[in-house]
C-alpha cells in the first residue's frame, strides 16, 4: 500500500508596499526583492486612507513623503517595518510605531557627501556673488557693483548649525577652503572641539559671529522655524544663510525680510516650507537668494544607494534580522513598555 500523501498549502511571500515614489523607476528596489524572495508593491499614496488600503496585509512599508501615524499603524497590524528613503522622519509616527512594535529604518549617511558638497558650493557661490554676477553678465552688466563688497574666504567664520555627520562633513570641506570653522549643537559642550577640529559654541554666539550659517538639524519641535526674525535681528552684518536640511527650520518670511532690508547679505536654500517653492514666494523676485529644487541629496551614487539600503533595511526586519539602520532598535528585543 502506497505512504498517504499530505499537501502543504503554500506560504505567502513577505509583502512589501511602496506606498509612494517619485524615481523614475525602482528597477533598483525590485532587484533587492527580488534577489531575497519578496513581494514588492508600488502605489502613489498621498492621505492615511490611502496609505491603509494600499499596504492591507503588508508586512513593511517604505516611504517617502506620505504621512504615517498612529491612524495607518492601527489599521494595519500585521506591520513589521516602516523604510524611509531618506534620512528626515518628521512624516512618521515614530513613537506610535514604537508602542507597536514597529521597526522605524532610514538611511542616514547615504548623502553625506552629497548634502555637504552642495552647502559648500552654496555657500561659496554667495561668498563669492557667482549667481549675481552670472544674471549680470547674461543682461550685458559686466560691473562689480551688485556683490560689492566681497570678502577673501580665507580667516572668515564658517559656522555650521548641527555636527551630525552631514553638518561635520560640511565643516571638514569649510577648513579645507580656509574658513574658521565653528559649530553649535546641543549635544556638544560649548568650548569643546571635535574630533574634526571644529570649535562648539553656543547657538547664539554662533549668530553673532558666523559670516556663513549653515544649518544642518533634524525637524522638530525644537528646530522649527530655528531662524526667524529674532535671530536674524542679531546676524553678523554680512551673514550668508545656507539651509540643506528642512525647510521648515527657516521662517520664510522672515529670510525673505532680512534679504531685503540688508539683515542677511545673502541666501542660499535647497529646501523650502513648501515644496516645490510656491511662484508667488519673494524668494524668487530676490537677486541675493540662490535657491535650488531640494537636491542636494541627489548624484547618481547617492540615488542608488538610497533605493537599494531602504529597502535592503525592511527586508533584514521582515527576516527576524537587525538592519544596518534603526531608530528605535528596542523593538527588536521586545524591550518596548507594554
Amino acid at each position: 500500500m502506497s505512504e498517504p500523501t499530505t499537501s502543504t498549502a503554500p506560504t505567502n511571500p513577505t509583502k512589501i508596499v511602496i506606498t509612494d515614489c517619485d524615481h523614475d523607476s525602482i528597477d533598483i528596489e525590485r532587484a533587492v526583492a527580488r534577489d531575497a524572495g519578496v513581494e514588492l508593491v508600488l502605489a502613489q499614496c498621498r492621505t492615511e486612507d490611502e496609505v491603509i488600503a494600499a499596504a492591507a496585509g503588508a508586512d513593511a512599508i517604505v516611504v517617502q513623503y506620505a504621512p504615517i501615524t498612529a491612524k495607518v499603524l492601527d489599521a494595519l497590524p500585521g506591520l513589521k517595518a516602516i523604510g524611509r528613503y531618506g534620512v528626515g522622519v518628521d512624516t512618521l509616527d515614530v513613537e506610535a510605531a514604537t508602542a507597536r512594535g514597529v521597526a522605524i529604518c532610514n538611511v542616514p549617511d547615504y548623502g553625506t557627501e552629497d548634502v555637504s558638497d552642495h552647502a559648500i558650493a552654496l555657500a561659496v557661490s554667495l561668498a563669492r556673488g557667482i549667481t549675481q554676477l552670472d544674471r549680470g553678465v547674461r543682461r550685458g552688466d559686466h560691473s562689480l557693483g551688485p556683490v560689492q563688497p566681497l570678502h577673501r574666504i580665507g580667516g572668515r567664520v564658517f559656522g555650521v548649525v548641527g555636527l551630525g555627520l552631514i553638518g561635520a562633513a560640511t565643516g571638514r570641506k569649510a577648513k579645507g577652503l580656509g574658513y574658521q570653522v565653528i559649530g553649535s549643537d546641543p549635544l556638544l559642550t560649548a568650548g569643546t572641539v571635535t574630533a574634526d577640529g571644529i570649535t562648539v559654541v553656543g547657538f547664539e554666539e554662533l549668530v553673532a559671529s558666523a559670516d556663513v550659517i549653515s544649518l544642518h538639524v533634524p525637524l522638530n519641535q525644537y528646530t522649527h522655524h530655528l531662524i526667524n526674525s529674532d535671530v536674524l535681528d542679531r546676524v553678523k552684518p554680512g551673514a550668508v544663510l545656507v539651509n540643506t536640511c528642512r525647510g521648515a527650520v527657516v521662517d520664510t518670511d522672515a529670510v525673505a525680510a532680512a534679504l531685503q532690508d540688508g539683515r542677511l547679505h545673502a541666501a542660499g536654500l535647497d529646501v523650502f516650507e513648501l515644496e516645490p517653492l510656491p511662484r508667488t514666494s519673494p524668494l524668487l523676485e530676490l537677486e541675493n537668494a540662490v535657491l535650488t529644487p531640494h537636491a542636494a541629496w541627489y548624484s547618481e551614487e547617492s540615488y542608488a544607494e538610497l533605493k537599494r539600503r531602504t529597502v535592503e533595511n525592511v527586508v533584514e526586519v521582515c527576516a527576524g534580522r537587525a538592519p544596518r539602520n534603526i531608530l528605535n532598535s528596542e523593538v527588536l528585543n521586545g524591550s518596548v513598555p507594554a
